[in-house]
């Protein structure tokens, strides 16, 4: 039986060997779809950006403000009747995304705050990712927003989109990204959201669609592997490759325009349970 990488805190090795009891063993060459960075053992934070440069012999910019998610929504493959319909705020947004301030509100479901609150304690405020509010949200509270990019000095291809976001009040992490888009092997282009954790990543894979006002759809629910979802992703102890999916785990994300500003409503389930919802409100910097 495969192990997990010994040296590491216990509840790290615990879920990764679970992932390894119940997932899959995979050849990173045969799914470029499914990966993306992995974190070192430690804190992550955007700490895992000047490694990846290291080893990779990337170039690291900051604090360009016209960077976005993504290079052009075209990426997304959306048909020509969809993406006509597309809200031209959204568009700007995900192209645009440094150029937008945030404010977030949180409600959870009183069957899961526990969880959250557990989820904290044990990873999130030590490895400074995922750190989500487990107390529900009256008044929005401001998000310091910045895209990092990573490229490659002799193409000056971007190779790597990494979106920061902290608390403005304390500067705690909530999520360090790296976004991009893939293309399924059933030949559907997808949003990719890598989270690098300690020997592994979490990553999140939603399926794009327009809706009839203008608003961008984005959903991770799938029925297997292979499927937009939500993967966990590890290195075990002899440097092998794994993979669970988690089908059970669901995030659908909506994103519509109002006269030049975003709103977004994300909506995280399990087991068709909600656990919890998410509303941003989006306006360009001043």
């Amino acid at each position: 039986m495969s192990l997990a990488y010994p040296f590491q805190k216990f509840q790290d090795w615990f879920t990764q060997q679970w992932a390894i009891l119940w997932g899959k063993q995979i050849e990173p060459e045969a799914e470029p779809w499914l990966m993306g960075p992995f974190g070192k053992l430690g804190s992550i934070g955007d700490d895992f950006v000047n490694q990846i440069a290291e080893e990779e012999n990337l170039i690291i910019d900051r604090n360009t403000p016209s960077l976005g998610l993504v290079s052009s929504i075209k990426d997304l493959k959306l048909s020509d009747v969809e993406y006509n319909r597309l809200s031209r705020e959204v568009i700007s947004f995900y192209e645009n995304t440094g150029l937008y301030q945030l404010n977030l509100s949180v409600k959870w479901s009183i069957w899961f705050k526990a969880f959250g609150n557990l989820v904290n304690l044990l990873f999130s405020n030590r490895i400074k990712q995922l750190n989500i509010p487990t107390s529900n949200s009256k008044d929005s509270e401001e998000i310091s927003s910045e895209i990092i990019t990573l490229q490659d000095p002799k193409t000056n291809e971007v190779k790597y989109r990494v979106w920061y976001r902290t608390f403005k009040s304390t500067g705690k992490v909530l999520y360090s990204g790296v976004y991009s888009t893939c293309v399924l092997p059933s030949g559907r282009a997808c949003i990719k959201a890598v989270f690098p954790l300690p020997k592994g990543n979490a990553t999140v894979i939603m399926s794009p669609s327009v809706g009839p006002n203008g608003e961008l759809y984005l959903d991770s629910s799938g029925k297997k592997f292979d499927d937009p979802g939500f993967y966990f992703l590890l290195n075990d102890s002899k440097g092998n490759f794994w993979a669970q999916y988690i089908k059970s785990f669901r995030d659908q994300l909506s994103v519509s325009g109002l006269d030049g500003d975003v709103m977004a409503k994300q909506t995280l389930t399990l087991w068709h349970q909600r656990v919890l919802k998410f509303n941003y409100e989006i306006s360009c910097k001043n």
